[in-house]
């Protein structure tokens, strides 16, 4: 007899971007693995971006519950990433207050409100409807605290799944917090880490950290699925360097727009061949940069691609750029994008350490080049080296150990996780 896990996620489709991604994919298949997934989810969600497309990779007949939620979040900023510590590039008085309201009144986040009707939804729910596993997936890590609270009343097993870390997240050190929210946000991690039966991360870092507080710690990294792409288009003829996804001021790469505008001295055939293409948010600063080297009549800006389009979008591009964020916690960084490169089988050109836990999966796909943040030889030298084969028509990457990140197999690890524990 299969085994029933009611999975509690906020991103759930139509919304889109990377947050939905991860469960969407797993619920897509663990029904071949012995598991009946419920889908437990909001029912008025204001998600910033959607992406309908998305919407056919559910199941069908899978069952579907949803709570209303009430979101203050929405009224304190209008500015769609502020969720994420970021703020315009000259904020406003009011801008500040707003965010340090954001920040500081609703712990863990705005997502708060949404906790006590959720659980006494679904603890009504579980008592003619029981399950084997409740699953939580963060950010917004309130829904971990609805997970809690099931569990607690219930005594059902948990899995808290945590997609990005939650006080080591990159833009953690930008939310004007005060010493007491601090306090009160490493006071909830730690009551979810001791509290939860099991708990999944995506990194070999956030595991050696979770892992202190809760040794039942595994890492299922995120992954790609083959589900929206066809056969490979035609190759771009320009020299492409795309970059998909949002593009902050803590992601701003300097250093590679510098080493950009120096080719485009000293080559004529880089400069009658480049184009940059930006596909999602890109914030003022960058564009900023962008214009002080001179490069704007090199970049195409797309803002949102849906994930049919961007798999095509980057399995035609020559090269495909990821930019770590800059941050005390860029070794830990993993951005879901990686996978989706790796299935592209197209040249990857990173920015981040090289002692990271980007770097280590590059390293073990032999799928493109890291170079540190402060490295402009080395980013000079691999960008050289790429059109160098570009222009002999021969720039292609022979990517290994690839198939261990499909969707597929990466439920096969959770399935298993869910059967033993």
């Amino acid at each position: 007899m299969a085994l029933k896990a009611l999975i509690i996620t906020y991103y759930w489709p139509p919304a889109g971007g990377s947050g939905v991604q991860r469960w969407l994919y797993f619920v897509k298949y663990l029904r071949n693995n012995g598991i009946e997934p419920v889908v437990f989810t909001v029912e008025n969600p204001k998600y910033p971006i959607t992406d309908k497309s998305l919407e056919s990779q559910i199941p069908e007949g899978i069952e579907i519950l949803r709570q209303k939620i009430w979101e203050p979040g929405q009224m304190v900023s209008k500015n769609k990433n502020a969720g994420s510590g970021f703020l315009p590039e000259k904020p406003t008085l009011v801008q500040k207050f707003k965010h340090y309201i954001r920040a500081n009144f609703f712990i863990p986040d705005a997502r708060k409100f949404w906790i006590n009707p959720s659980s006494k939804k679904i603890i009504q729910y579980l008592q003619k409807n029981p399950v084997d596993w409740i699953i939580t997936t963060g950010p917004p890590h309130s829904v971990h605290l609805i997970g809690k609270k099931v569990k607690e009343k219930t005594g059902v097993k948990w899995l808290a799944d945590f997609r990005d870390p939650w006080t080591e997240i990159d833009y953690f050190h930008h939310l004007p917090l005060t010493q007491k929210s601090i306090a009160r946000h490493l006071e909830l991690e730690t009551e979810v880490l001791q509290k939860a039966d099991q708990v999944t991360v995506v990194s070999n870092t956030m595991k050696s950290q979770f892992e202190k507080v809760n040794p039942n710690c595994t890492v299922i990294t995120n992954g790609f699925d083959d589900a929206n792409v066809s056969e490979a288009p035609e190759m771009d003829k320009p020299f492409t360097l795309t970059h998909i996804g949002m593009l902050n001021a803590d992601r701003n790469p300097i250093l590679l727009w510098e080493v950009l505008a120096e080719m485009l001295e000293e080559n004529e055939d880089f400069e009658s061949s480049v184009q940059i293409n930006l596909v999602g948010h890109i914030a003022d600063e960058v564009r900023n940069s962008i214009r002080l080297y001179n490069l704007e009549r090199f970049v195409n800006y797309t803002q949102y691609l849906p994930s049919h389009a961007v798999a095509a979008f980057q399995m035609k591009s020559q090269v495909l750029l990821l930019i770590i964020n800059n941050v005390p916690s860029a070794k830990t960084i993993i951005t879901g994008k990686v996978y989706e490169y790796l299935r592209s089988k197209r040249p990857i050109l990173a920015i981040a350490p090289t002692d990271g836990d980007l770097a280590d999966i590059i390293d073990h796909t032999q799928s493109g080049i890291v170079v540190d943040f402060d490295d402009k030889e080395g980013l000079k030298q691999g960008l050289e080296i790429y059109f160098k084969h570009f222009m002999k028509n021969q720039l292609k990457i022979e990517s290994v150990n690839v198939e261990k990140f499909h969707r597929k197999n990466l439920t096969i690890q959770l399935a298993e996780l869910l059967k033993k524990a």
